[in-house]
């Protein structure tokens, strides 16, 4: 800024462009850059997902598992992502760090976050899935989540649930009113909304088959969501016996939309695969989500959109291993993913935000 203030604009707009330019064509294939601008990685080490927006949109939560940062499995930071520095210095904590935790959120204000976490059922990590003799890919639903909310020293203010079985993934609507998550408290993986304090929890789904990952529209009035719907008496039969052990198999999921009551329900997407970690683009029309329905070894994991009428189906990014967790800055200027690009041929999941000029 004081560079530009000194007269040298035009240049210096000029240098600065190139140099954006140049780190675009280190990050990003030539077909995302009709979409991303800008781009910046903003971690570098371990597995970083599931990112979210502050309210004002200056900070990231996210959660991490990267050893440097003193944790053993995944644990919830903040960063000011335009000025902070991970490549050098560690974010703020601000779980326990006890357990295990996932899928923070701000609430309105930027001065609490809500997070799932396991910590009352074992200081410990969790253990997690061995390998499978049928190679099959399960997700963990560790019973003992729980899901909390806490200050921006990482002092728990409140425990918003208190059911036996899984209770996560909870995110807030843009209005800042309601919380939706997902809950095992009936017996099977359902979604519910409560109102920020805890109160008021109502039951939005309630067909077999596992319903996670849902998000608020940017007015607030519908959701977008992913699930497994076992239809076979063979599938329903692999649905119950795995979730009877604490897992889910998560490579066979579709998008689904509802209102915010659950009325109106209707499945998004018949692409086949694993299509999931949906957000709604700021106009409220689209959804952004991330999908293998092209791979045929699993992956890769690339970014879509598509119309919240199933229609226009467009291939945002064009990585060849992993892209997800796409989610918009509340103005609609940014968007933050994680992906596997610029590991250095580790397996390491970074966050990565870009400008987005796709519409």
């Amino acid at each position: 800024m004081a560079i530009l203030s000194c007269g040298g604009k035009e240049s210096n707009q000029s240098s600065t462009s190139e140099a954006r330019s140049a780190t675009d064509s280190l990050l990003l294939h030539p077909e995302e850059m009709k979409y991303l601008k800008n781009i910046r990685q903003i971690t570098f080490g371990g597995n970083n997902a599931e990112a979210y927006w502050s309210f004002d949109d200056r900070f990231l939560v996210f959660q991490s598992d990267y050893k440097e940062w003193g944790v053993n499995c995944d644990q919830i930071f903040v960063t000011d992502w335009r000025n902070d520095d991970l490549k050098n210095n560690k974010p703020t904590m601000v779980s326990t760090g006890l357990g295990r935790t996932t899928c923070s959120y701000f609430l309105p204000g930027n001065q609490t976050i809500v997070y799932g976490s396991t910590h009352l059922g074992d200081e410990a990590c969790p253990p997690t899935p061995e390998r499978r003799a049928d190679g099959k890919y399960v997700w963990p639903i560790y019973p003992s989540f729980d899901i909390f909310t806490a200050d921006p020293d990482g002092n728990i203010i409140s425990q918003l649930t208190n059911e036996p079985g899984y209770d996560a993934e909870a995110t807030v609507s843009p209005k800042g009113d309601k919380i939706v998550f997902t809950s095992m408290r009936t017996g099977d993986l359902e979604l519910f909304t409560m109102n920020i304090d805890g109160s008021d929890v109502k039951q939005i789904t309630n067909e077999l088959g596992y319903d996670g990952g849902a998000f608020f529209s940017p007015d607030g009035s519908k959701l977008i969501f992913r699930s497994s719907r076992p239809k076979t008496e063979e599938e329903i039969k692999e649905y119950k016996d795995l979730l009877a052990q604490g897992l889910v198999m998560p490579t066979d999921m579709e998008l689904y939309i509802c209102n915010a009551d659950g009325s109106d329900l209707r499945k998004l997407t018949d692409l086949g695969q694993a299509n999931w970690a949906p957000f709604f683009h700021p106009s409220g029309e689209k959804i952004i989500f991330a999908s293998n329905h092209t791979a045929t070894r699993g992956f890769p994991f690339n970014l879509y959109m598509i119309n919240i009428d199933g229609t226009g189906l467009t291939r945002i990014t064009r990585d060849e291993t992993f892209d997800a967790f796409p989610v918009f800055s509340n103005d609609g200027k940014y968007i933050v993913f994680s992906s596997n690009r610029n590991n250095g041929g580790t397996r390491d999941t970074n966050l990565f935000v870009a400008e987005w000029i796709g519409g």
